[in-house]
């Protein structure tokens, strides 16, 4: 993407490697014109205090939108993100960037980051804090505030983070760090760990988030916020704090409607058990009557201050992240008004270079304007599978110096990553490993590859990873599985456009939306997926993938659901996806270019941030 200059005089677009010039100040100066310039040099005082005031997108009080997340994934090297909601943030805020959109990101600093995953030859995992600097990727700035903790002053400063959009355009992120001179040593930790530490920890940070991070806007001069976009309920606290600060106004009432009219919150939890959750006793300890306890329990929830209650009643604009997710939401909170805009992944960042080339050569345009890629049924078919297969090479290459095992690059390669919790089912395609063997005997041999951490506490998701070890201890060189640790963006980049086939195998509906599947596509990778989250409104059987169970399964024990999907799985591995692979490869790459046409080109973020301007932000 070119830089772009602008004309001092006329205030036009000059691209640098066509535009006149002029040396002044020892800097270079651009013209679209000889006019322009000679008007320049014959009065360049009155033209020099355009180059240095900043444009009035960049001017923070010319911000429109807060946009607060408890993670947010920028770089593999800034470990502030745990999963999918980080990676989602991180992929709308590139998007809002590339869009022009003016919106300003807030979220934590997370010193020790997630964790370091380590696994021993038995798939045990082992955790240790992350090693980094923030000083080596993030500007420091002066301004601090403080909040209320126990009672306690703590004081707040914050970290920037400039993310460029593809015309020059920064989205400025804040990251709020309590590690502060005039803090304790507990304080200064409290933006140390990322989901670390018991409920009252939890509590602290997003206090620390919501209410900080609020003042924190202010501070810095973002005097023009008329929106605050709460990504997950983490950040629910900033409408009391928005709530506060108009009720200190002299003779104002509680407006709720002023606050409401300020927020959108978007929810990811299909379950009740999912959302944040925090006794009255401890929000009495750790955050005081911020606001009267009466007016507290009103907005929050009787019993126990429930953080996506206190978000969904002071925000106009609620949604799900799925079609099905809004569904779910609804049965789960009766009454509210809920919406969905359906995730997607930033069609640049997740594409890899192979795929990349082959789009700027039969598409050009298609990185700031993803729906071009519906085009795809055009691109030349020996082409696409060239350029899977040079993806394909650099995983295995990634495999070998990472294990020491070496893959076929002719097997077929079933990939599966994402945190390793009870839900995600990462071992059913293994519930039956006789099937498996028949189906690699009878049909063509397979090749497994595995990423994903379990949380620290996830006693089951670890076991989870011990068991597929044990399972590609027992099977060896028959059917080879491989499980990589210490997931991050740069190997999901890897093991996402490096597989043939991507599996998902949810329990439903427990998948608010997914989003690694929508990477697959991005790079002709095809799914295999059971039927919930994002799945529902991608899969065209035989077309786009294929699915897995029933797309409304009768009510039965999760048991009997998960002996269903498995037979199905195997089934369809058996007669229809292993053959098509080995015996049918053009209609292979045929389903190829379908998937990226018909979901790479609706499944980005370009069209998600689109969707929150005209159906969130401007209403």
């Amino acid at each position: 993407m070119n830089n772009v200059a602008h004309d001092p005089v006329c205030g036009m677009s000059v691209l640098p490697e066509r535009g006149l010039t002029t040396a002044d100040q020892n800097r270079t100066i651009y013209f679209c014109s000889e006019f322009c310039r000679s008007k320049y040099l014959a009065e360049p005082e009155k033209y020099r205090a355009v180059l240095v005031t900043p444009h009035y997108d960049d001017v923070n009080e010319h911000r429109r939108i807060a946009y607060f997340s408890m993670e947010v994934a920028v770089r593999a090297k800034l470990p502030t993100y745990a999963g999918g909601l980080g990676v989602l943030a991180g992929d709308t805020l590139q998007s809002c960037a590339d869009l022009r959109v003016p919106v300003v990101g807030v979220t934590l600093l997370s010193r020790q980051g997630y964790f370091d995953q380590r696994l021993n030859e038995w798939g045990t995992q082992t955790e240790s804090p992350v090693q980094w600097h923030p000083a080596h990727f993030l500007l420091p700035l002066s301004e601090v505030v403080s909040v209320e903790i126990e009672q306690r002053t703590v004081l707040v400063r914050a970290w920037q983070y400039d993310i460029v959009g593809m015309s020059g355009y920064v989205v400025p992120l804040l990251f709020l760090d309590t590690d502060v001179i005039g803090n304790s040593a507990d304080d200064r930790a409290l933006t140390n760990s990322l989901y670390g530490g018991d409920q009252r920890y939890r509590l602290a940070q997003e206090i620390i988030l919501g209410i900080g991070g609020v003042r924190m806007l202010h501070a810095l001069g973002y005097q023009g916020i008329e929106k605050f976009h709460l990504n997950e309920g983490h950040a629910s606290l900033l409408v009391l704090e928005l709530l506060r600060a108009q009720k200190e106004k002299p003779s104002v009432e509680w407006d709720f409607d002023l606050v409401r009219n300020q927020c959108v919150f978007t929810t990811h939890t299909p379950i009740p058990a999912g959302h944040d959750q925090f006794e009255y006793d401890l929000v009495a300890r750790v955050l005081g009557e911020f606001v009267p306890f009466d007016v507290l329990r009103m907005l929050g929830g009787q019993e126990r201050l429930n953080m996506t209650l206190l978000a969904m009643n002071l925000s106009r604009y609620v949604n799900g992240v799925a079609q099905r997710h809004e569904e779910v939401s609804r049965a789960m909170f009766p009454g509210y008004p809920i919406h969905h805009v359906t995730n997607g992944v930033h069609a640049w960042r997740w594409t890899c270079d192979s795929f990349k080339a082959l789009y700027e050569t039969y598409l050009p345009g298609w990185a700031n304007d993803p729906a071009m890629l519906r085009k795809a049924l055009s691109l030349p078919r020996e082409e696409v599978w060239a350029a899977h297969l040079t993806a394909k090479t650099h995983l295995l290459a990634t495999i070998k110096e990472r294990t020491g095992r070496v893959l076929s690059a002719d097997t077929l390669t079933i990939g599966f990553a994402r945190r390793a919790t009870q839900y995600k089912r990462a071992d059913l395609v293994f519930s039956d490993v006789g099937r498996l063997r028949q189906i690699v005997k009878e049909a063509g041999p397979l090749q497994f590859v595995f990423a994903g951490k379990a949380h620290p506490h996830d006693a089951v998701g670890k076991e989870m990873i011990r068991r597929i070890v044990a399972i590609a201890h027992e099977v060896g060189d028959e059917i080879p599985i491989v499980y990589l640790e210490n997931y991050d963006l740069d190997l999901a980049q890897l093991l996402i456009a490096g597989s043939d086939l991507w599996l998902n195998t949810p329990q439903r509906p427990l998948e608010a939306s997914g989003t690694s599947g929508m990477k697959a596509a991005l790079n002709g990778g095809l799914n295999f997926s059971v039927l919930d989250g994002w799945w529902i409104e991608g899969q065209i059987e035989g077309v786009t993938g294929w699915s897995i169970g029933a797309r409304a399964p009768e009510p039965n024990q999760e048991e009997v659901l998960s002996r269903q999907d498995a037979n199905d799985l195997y089934r369809k591995l058996h007669e229809v996806i292993v053959p098509k692979f080995y015996h049918q490869p053009e209609q292979w790459v045929e389903i190829m270019c379908h998937s990226i046409a018909l979901l790479a080109s609706y499944f980005n973020t370009h069209r998600v941030v689109q969707q929150y301007v005209t159906n969130a932000y401007l209403s």
